[in-house]
C-alpha cells in the first residue's frame, strides 16, 4: 500500500481508457492522493471503467473514438495543471518511480521540460529485463505547454520542445495478456507505418524487407540479450522480426497491390451449351 502524503504535486495525469475495468485499480491506484489532478477520456465503454475512474477522483469525459494520438491529445487539452503524466491504463507508477518524481520536484523541474522513465513490462509470466523490450524509455512526465503526442495512428509518440531529463525508476506494463493480445496488433500498426513512410516519400525497398527483420532479430534476442529472458524472449525477438516483416510487406502491398479482375458472369444459358 503506498502511504498518504499531504503534498500533491502540480501534476495532471492524463489516460485514455476503453474497457479497462480489469486495469483501473491498479493503474490509477497508484497515482491517486499524490497528484493534482486526474483526467480519463473515455469512448464506447460497456463496462465498469468509467465508474472506476471517477471512484478514484479522476475527472471522466467521453469523446468518439479517433486514434491513439489524437485521443491522448484530446486527454492533454482537458489538463489544467503545469505538468502533465502521460499514463496508459495498463500501466503502474512503480514505489520506485513515484519517489523518483518527488525528488524531481525537489529543484530539477526548473532545469528540465520533461523526464523519461525505464518501462518494464510483464509478459508470459514474468518481468523482461532484456532484448527490444527493455529498458524501453519512454518520456512520460512533462510541462504541459512543451509538449504534444505525435507519431502516427497506432503508434504514438510525445514530441517535447525542451530538455528531458532520463530517469532510471521503472513504470510498470501490464500489455498483452497473451500471445493473441500480442499477435493481434501486427496488422494495425503495419498498416499505420505503411501510411507513414508513404506520406514521408519514403517507398518499398527489397533490402528493407530482407534484412531488417533479420536485424531486428539478431538485435532483439543476440546483441540486447534477449535470449536470457528464456522462452518470451525468444518469442519477442522472433515476433519483432515477424511484424518488421509484414510492415514492409504492407508497404509493398500499398504500392504494388492491385484488386483482382472483375470475373464475367456466366449466363444460364452459356452453361447450358456448355
Amino acid at each position: 500500500m503506498q502511504t498518504e502524503r499531504t503534498r500533491k504535486l502540480p501534476i495532471s495525469v492524463a489516460m485514455i481508457a476503453c474497457n479497462e475495468a480489469r486495469n483501473l485499480p491498479r493503474s490509477l491506484g497508484s497515482v491517486a492522493g499524490w497528484v493534482e489532478e486526474i483526467i480519463v477520456v473515455v469512448n464506447d465503454c460497456t463496462d465498469r471503467t468509467p465508474q472506476i475512474a471517477r471512484e478514484f477522483g479522476a475527472r471522466v469525459e467521453e469523446r468518439a473514438w479517433t486514434c491513439r494520438r489524437d485521443q491522448k491529445n484530446v486527454a492533454l487539452g482537458l489538463a489544467i495543471q503545469p505538468w502533465v503524466l502521460g499514463l496508459d491504463a495498463d500501466e503502474e507508477v512503480s514505489l520506485e518511480m513515484r519517489k523518483a518524481v518527488e525528488e524531481f520536484f525537489s529543484g530539477a523541474e526548473r532545469k528540465f521540460d520533461g523526464a523519461s522513465f525505464r518501462r518494464k513490462t510483464w509478459f508470459l509470466n514474468r518481468w523482461i529485463t532484456h532484448g527490444d523490450w527493455y529498458p524501453d524509455y519512454n518520456l512520460r512526465l512533462f510541462r504541459r505547454e512543451r509538449g504534444r503526442w505525435g507519431g502516427n495512428r497506432e503508434h504514438d509518440k510525445l514530441i517535447l520542445d525542451g530538455r528531458v531529463k532520463r530517469i532510471r525508476a521503472e513504470l510498470l506494463h501490464y500489455s498483452f495478456p497473451t500471445v493473441e493480445d500480442n499477435v493481434r496488433k501486427i496488422p494495425a500498426f503495419a498498416a499505420a507505418f505503411a501510411e507513414e513512410r508513404q506520406s514521408k516519400g519514403l517507398g518499398f525497398q527489397w533490402r528493407d524487407l530482407l534484412l531488417r527483420p533479420l536485424w531486428r532479430f539478431l538485435r532483439g534476442y543476440v546483441f540486447r540479450l534477449g535470449f536470457l529472458d528464456g522462452f518470451p524472449g525468444l518469442y519477442i525477438a522472433t515476433v519483432t522480426a515477424l511484424a518488421t516483416f509484414v510492415r514492409y510487406a504492407k508497404l509493398y502491398e500499398r504500392e504494388f497491390g492491385k484488386q483482382p479482375p472483375l470475373g464475367t458472369e456466366a449466363s444460364p444459358t452459356s452453361l447450358a451449351r456448355g
